[in-house]
């Protein structure tokens, strides 16, 4: 059994992965954000992780008293020299205590790292982290695209191939979201919107190489907002437009890389509209709505992963 801690921007999660039945327990919670608002000041994030951490942890040991092996958590967004956010360190400070005080070995990861395990294991391919891969990583705070390689010391290294230039795909659907008057994070409720559009859009990205351009996306919704335009199809629009994106970027790696596995995952390819496209076109791995949103689960996997070697 593997425990399992990640404290975003966005969530504070917790689970614990049974590695002889490949079954994750996970509990989440959404951090707290006022309507209207499109986010939270660190110092915020970090308060709303203290209150809420044990209560997430109490509650998923409630189900069962699981025996812990090792512990593992997310310390950065990124794999990567410099990366950090003062929310990770909640998890950091709280999984260190757990490890000394209970003797069990703990394993820090990036929450990139996790995203794509979650996605992995909830798509039934883990055996893809033995392999080359594209994955990218659609977010509030990421819009990357990664090439995958396996490694020794981290399970899987990620380099990045390609992303955002400006904006950011959950920025833009959260922006767009509120804007419309739904509430934060509004990836859920933008959908539910935009899934009773009848419009048709034709959407010709902005592009740079590989990289894409998404600032647009949130002045063309406000100008359709101001001439009255619908607001599911202004949902559609921005929802199709983020696709438009990502489907460039794909176009352009495969070029570049060839026809390496394809993987999805963060918060914004839970969307079901962007997923029926990309599956489609490109055979896309995808994972379950509940593994795509930020969680602790592909932590818990890295951590067994790391443990038993």
């Amino acid at each position: 059994m593997f425990l399992g801690i990640d404290t975003s921007n966005y969530t504070t999660s917790a689970a614990v992965y049974d590695f002889e039945n490949n079954t994750i327990f996970q509990r989440k919670k959404l951090l707290p954000v006022k309507k209207g608002e499109i986010g939270l000041r660190q110092s915020d994030a970090v308060f709303s992780h203290v209150k809420q951490l044990g209560d997430i942890v109490e509650d998923l040991f409630n189900e069962k008293k699981y025996p812990i092996d090792a512990i593992g958590v997310s310390t950065r967004p990124r794999d990567i020299e410099g990366s950090y956010m003062p929310c990770f360190l909640v998890g950091d400070m709280v999984t260190k205590t757990l490890s000394s005080t209970h003797s069990v070995k703990r394993y820090e990861f990036s929450h990139q790292q996790g995203h794509i395990a979650a996605a992995l294991f909830s798509a039934k391919r883990l055996d893809l982290l033995n392999e080359k891969f594209i994955a990218f990583h659609l977010s509030g705070g990421t819009t990357e695209a990664l090439l995958v390689t396996p490694d020794e010391d981290r399970i899987i290294r990620c380099e990045k191939v390609a992303g955002s230039a400006d904006l950011k795909a959950g920025q833009a659907v959260d922006r767009v979201g509120v804007m419309l008057g739904l509430s934060f994070p509004a990836g859920k409720y933008l959908e539910e919107l935009a899934l009773s559009s009848t419009a048709e859009f034709r959407i010709k990205p902005t592009m740079k190489g590989a990289d894409c351009c998404l600032s647009g996306i949130e002045n063309k919704c406000r100008k359709m907002l101001d001439s009255g335009e619908k607001h599911e199809d202004i949902a559609l629009f921005c929802l199709k437009s983020v696709e438009a994106a990502l489907c460039g970027m794909t176009d352009a790696l495969i070029s570049e890389y060839g026809k390496l596995p394809l993987v999805y995952a963060g918060g914004v390819m839970s969307n079901k509209i962007i997923r029926k496209t990309i599956e489609e076109k490109y055979s896309g791995i995808f994972a379950m709505p509940e593994f795509s949103s930020d969680n602790a689960a592909g932590i818990a996997v890295l951590t067994a992963i790391a443990a038993k070697k």
